[in-house]
């Protein structure tokens, strides 16, 4: 008998802490100081690579970042989270993918802009 895998992400809110007040999300918020931002995929081109529309009205070249290219199964109109490129701005890096609720949570919460509409 094998080992029962543990390794599987929990389902925990993520706490965030401002100004000595916690707010608790149920989804992952992209970071501006990092450069992320959020898109939806548009167009799938092959080779761990999507065309992506972004928050900010550009559409980028994203591709599937090599730590979570295995664990991530990306499909057409999925809402992400990408990381720009500092010296080419026409690309970028895919670095998370909403589930359904976590994107059901952010439009609620109007996190999403006209942009990401599919």
């Amino acid at each position: 008998m094998g080992k029962k895998n543990n390794n599987r992400r929990s389902s925990r809110p993520h706490v965030r802490q401002q100004s000595g007040d916690i707010e608790v999300t149920r989804a992952r918020i992209p970071n501006p100081a990092d450069g992320e931002i959020l898109g939806v995929v548009v167009q799938i081109l092959g080779d761990d690579r999507m065309k992506v529309r972004c928050a900010d009205g550009i559409e980028r070249m994203g591709r599937i970042r090599g730590k979570i290219k295995k664990r991530m199964w990306t499909r057409l109109g999925d809402l992400v989270i990408v990381s720009k490129w500092d010296f080419q701005d026409s690309h970028c890096d895919i670095v998370h993918r909403y589930r359904e609720t976590e994107r059901a949570w952010m439009e609620k919460k109007g996190y999403l802009t006209e942009y990401l509409n599919p």
